[in-house]
């Protein structure tokens, strides 16, 4: 059985006029599935019949009946509608509709593009892809991710130089939804009169160069407890920042850090710890990240700051930090960092 299409690949054939009768959207970017709806759409539809011909549904409304009356129901005046059904995981196990749904997918409506999501972190479903051109819309490679903001700041009637995207990315992070919403504050208040480069971001987004969940990350990565502890305030009041990010952004690198350890423990000269690092992320494909070269060069230079046992026990402490924040009896996000921070550069301070 062939594998889901990527993003890319299900948007050019869309475009070109090739649509399907069902398609089934899964994996963790949400912001791009809504993209690639709207291209379906698009194709699908004649704009003057569009409001007759689309549906847009919450699973949770739908019941086997009313499933059955929304995609059965035939166009009118045109040759085809769109039926949109989001977040399949609302229906119970056991319900009935899962089985008007298998019973659809054996013998697809000829009239109608049916388009139906999961939600980000749940499974495909076999029942599902066997019978739907399934698409994984996965998480942006770095590169990738830096031609969706030019795009999307293309369309907002902006545009980024380089190290203007970059302290973005820094700022914000590789959430789409939150990179959109800063966008549109961007175009919103950017004077229009060229590039907008690194420092009107920092102005306009209200989040300095040194002063990034990246920079946060930094210091953590060389022990630098003063300079970690010093900057969580701020870090904290950045747009779409919390706790739990910055503990999964951390673990995400100490885990770098800690392969190329090993690697240097093992005898390979630090420049090839660098590129095998970068080789087992492009296999890997971790998501959150920027530049994989950048990353790669960054946990091997901090590897040499840390010994095996305290990026063990620094990891450990992430994974508690993580727990702890997600506790709905916790509430004190900068506590349980501070005490991150502590732990982990404690042997640094020692020394």
């Amino acid at each position: 059985m062939a594998g889901p299409l990527t993003f890319d690949t299900a948007y050019r054939a869309i475009q070109r006029g090739q649509l399907a009768r069902v398609y089934y959207l899964t994996g963790p970017e949400d912001v791009l599935k809504d993209e690639l709806i709207s291209v379906i759409t698009d194709q699908a539809l004649d704009p003057a019949a569009r409001d007759f011909n689309l549906d847009v549904r919450a699973a949770g409304q739908l019941d086997g009946e009313s499933f059955h009356a929304l995609v059965e129901t035939p166009p009118m005046l045109a040759e085809q509608r769109v039926v949109i059904v989001r977040g399949l995981e609302q229906w119970r196990k056991n319900a009935k509709v899962w089985q008007v749904l298998e019973r659809y997918l054996d013998r697809a409506s000829p009239t109608t593009v049916l388009v139906l999501t999961h939600a980000a972190g749940e499974k495909p479903l076999p029942t599902v892809t066997r019978h739907s051109t399934h698409v994984e819309v996965a998480a942006l490679a770095p590169d990738r991710l830096r031609r969706w903001l030019a795009r999307r700041a293309e369309r907002a009637g902006i545009a980024l130089d380089e190290d203007g995207a970059a302290h973005l990315i820094r700022a914000v992070g590789t959430d789409l939804a939150y990179l959109g919403l800063e966008i549109e504050k961007l175009a919103a208040a950017a004077p229009g009169n060229g590039p907008i480069g690194a420092a009107e971001v920092a102005e306009l987004v209200g989040v300095r160069r040194g002063e990034t969940p990246d920079d946060w990350v930094t210091a953590v990565l060389e022990r630098d407890r003063r300079r970690a502890v010093g900057m969580l305030d701020t870090v904290l009041a950045g747009s779409g920042v919390s706790g739990v990010r910055l503990v999964m952004a951390l673990g995400t690198a100490l885990v770098g850090v800690r392969h190329a350890r090993a690697l240097l423990d093992a005898g390979m000269a630090p420049g090839r710890v660098e590129r095998a690092v970068f080789d087992a992320m492009r296999q890997m494909r971790p998501a959150g990240l920027g530049s994989w070269r950048g990353e790669a060069a960054r946990w091997t230079g901090a590897a040499v700051r840390w010994n095996a046992p305290a990026l063990d026990r620094a990891l450990r402490g992430a994974y508690d930090a993580d727990r702890a924040l997600k506790s709905t009896t916790i509430t004190d996000e900068r506590g349980i960092l501070v005490g991150l921070v502590l732990e982990a550069g404690a042997e640094r301070a020692a020394a």
